[in-house]
């Protein structure tokens, strides 16, 4: 809320079991609750989940030889992901022409819960819509989340990853200038208005809109495409909760430094992204505004002690620039990172990070 607390807090993307194994001495694998008890005790900023059962965990198949990725007997390639693996990438497989594309209707589907857009739920009806939401959060609630709380929803389909996840990568580029996917889009936001609506009803403070309207290098399409189909509905969807007195934090990997304008002024508190961003020309611009992703995995993965504590410090005076300004390893920690490297990481950010 850009309130300057006294310890900068951590918000990490966190897939580095081989790390919590080091940092506790527990076994990840052998007692996945011990070891996250643990964690929780030395390093309570990650706010990690603990599990509720203590059965030991298989060891993924990737990762622990030689081999890090594997393709089956279909073609389909797999790679490691933390104490697991990814799934393929098949969005959009059941679409394989244009024509495919501009003959479906996202209202006329309504129920994507068999559908891998990652926000596979039925959309029809709104009221057993927020039934499925209300369930996560304590009924003694009521509809009001206790102040000074960070709970929070997130929507992984904000808009642009629709489209993305539905047709694929390929059908939704072939497609998205033509005069057809109007209509798409407009339906798409229909389905977002119920689920806005609905995130306003919830006992929440924040609403975590992600979107992945970029890649490292910048752009997908272009700002007036996006003008035109993305930003307008962010406006009128974030509207909706923060007239419910919510706060909306907006997630994209990539470098945001094209769109940030956009976004702040569609109504965000701020943004989450990845290093490649210029988080201090958005601090400087913007009071106070919330912040994270400004540490880089790449530098981990290198475990130079010396760039790592380089890393931090930046990280610290970006910081006294917003009051908003949360520690986080924007692209990953993922499961290959050196132990050393994360531990050395969380000190330094325990020791430097204070105001």
């Amino acid at each position: 809320m850009g309130c300057w607390p006294k310890r900068i807090p951590h918000w990490e993307h966190w897939s580095c079991p081989d790390a919590e194994t080091y940092l506790t001495g527990i076994n990840y694998y052998l007692h996945p609750r011990l070891c996250r008890q643990k964690m929780a005790e030395l390093y309570p900023q990650l706010e990690l989940p603990i599990p509720d059962r203590d059965d030991p965990i298989p060891k993924p198949r990737l990762g622990f030889s030689d081999q890090s990725s594997y393709t089956d007997e279909l073609g389909r390639r797999y790679v490691r992901w933390g104490a697991s693996m990814t799934s393929h990438w098949d969005w959009g497989k059941q679409f394989k022409t244009p024509e495919d594309v501009f003959a479906f209707s996202p209202l006329e589907k309504g129920d994507f819960s068999n559908m891998p857009v990652n926000e596979a739920r039925d959309y029809r009806d709104e009221h057993r819509l927020y039934n499925e939401y209300r369930a996560n959060y304590p009924v003694d609630w009521g509809d009001n989340a206790p102040d000074g709380s960070t709970t929070s929803v997130s929507f992984y389909n904000t808009m642009f990853m629709w489209p993305l996840l539905t047709f694929g990568w390929s059908l939704f580029l072939r497609t998205c200038l033509d005069d057809r996917f109007v209509r798409i889009m407009d339906e798409f936001a229909e389905i977002n208005r119920r689920v806005f609506r609905v995130f306003a009803r919830l006992p929440v403070n924040f609403v975590i809109c992600h979107d992945d309207i970029v890649t490292p290098r910048g752009p997908i399409l272009s700002p007036a495409w996006m003008r035109r189909h993305i930003f307008p509905r962010y406006k009128e969807f974030w509207g909706i909760v923060k007239a419910a007195g919510k706060e909306v934090l907006f997630m994209s990997d990539g470098c945001m430094d094209a769109y940030v304008d956009d976004v702040m002024a569609c109504g965000a508190r701020g943004v989450i992204s990845e290093p490649y961003t210029n988080y201090r020309a958005i601090a400087h611009k913007y009071r106070d505004c919330f912040l994270a992703g400004e540490g880089d995995c790449r530098i981990l993965l290198r475990n130079n002690p010396a760039e790592v504590e380089a890393m931090v410090y930046r990280m610290v005076e970006t910081a006294r620039m917003s009051g908003g300004y949360v520690f986080c390893i924007g692209n990953h920690i993922p499961w290959n990172t050196p132990p050393p490297a994360i531990k050395h990481y969380l000190e330094l950010c325990r020791k430097l990070g204070q105001r």
